[in-house]
């Protein structure tokens, strides 16, 4: 079984939500990646989002903007990337889906980087400016080689888009709360619960929210309304304020945030 559907079923059996984190491979080098990880599989975090750095990160805001642009001046590529994902793969067996954009994708060869991806421990690919429409090619090659899909809806999804989502999507359907790029917010938007309540009538996938959550107790309550929660900007924030202590600091003060995060679905 693939390790999102495991991880899936495991928290159904356990009554609760999935906690996921986003970084960004190689901020601010890829054996903290690593160390990084490796960190959050103790903390409680269920799924990992490791974000390969492009130049061009259309659907990320400027926390997430600037740690991409660390990682590519550290000369982060998507092949060391995939170095990274195997060597964490090597020590952990926490669900890690890879997420790129199109371009590097499309340079690398599509049915080759699925391989090569799952080759390294990866289990599904999300793709934020590639649409369903437009997905043929890696859904294909991703269900020939067990990798999970993973498309998006947005709060301003039709019902018909969302079956659009649902037919393409494997593994889960990450669920845009607000409408813009990513980045932690203080308040969510009134309308994300029902929103919610409306992708649940039109699939059966798990539905996992993201963008703007940043605090526990929006973790807390997003769990009696979603199958999981990630959290990106608030992670590599944090990142950027430890950037100037020791690595092992570093490391610490991120886990803490994220156990502490973790803490929410439970």
């Amino acid at each position: 079984m693939n390790r999102i559907d495991a991880k899936f079923q495991q928290a159904k059996d356990e009554g609760r939500a999935i906690f996921s984190i986003y970084i960004c491979a190689g901020d601010p080098d890829l054996e903290t990646t690593k160390k990084l990880v490796l960190e959050f599989d103790r903390a409680g975090v269920d799924l990992i989002e490791l974000g390969v750095p492009f130049s061009d990160p259309v659907a990320d805001g400027p926390v997430i903007q600037n740690a991409t642009q660390r990682a590519l001046e550290g000369g982060t590529t998507l092949r060391k990337s995939l170095e990274t994902l195997s060597a964490i793969r090597s020590e952990s067996e926490i669900p890690i889906t890879l997420m790129t954009y199109y371009n590097p994708v499309f340079h690398y060869g599509v049915e080759a980087l699925v391989k090569d991806a799952v080759d390294a421990g990866a289990d599904g690919l999300i793709v934020p400016d590639l649409t369903p429409e437009e997905s043929a090619d890696l859904v294909f090659a991703a269900r020939s080689h067990d990798c999970k899909t993973i498309f998006f809806t947005a709060p301003t999804s039709t019902d018909e888009r969302v079956r659009k989502t649902n037919e393409s999507a494997t593994g889960f359907i990450y669920c845009v709360s607000v409408t813009g790029i990513t980045g932690a917010r203080d308040a969510l938007p009134e309308e994300l619960v029902s929103n919610l309540q409306r992708f649940r009538s039109l699939t059966d996938k798990p539905l996992v929210v993201g963008f703007g959550v940043s605090q526990q107790d929006q973790v807390r309550m997003l769990s009696e309304h979603a199958d999981g929660i990630i959290v990106g900007s608030a992670i590599v924030r944090k990142i950027e304020e430890h950037l100037s202590e020791g690595r092992d600091v570093l490391v610490q003060k991120v886990g803490e945030l994220a156990a502490e995060l973790a803490a929410g679905v439970r």
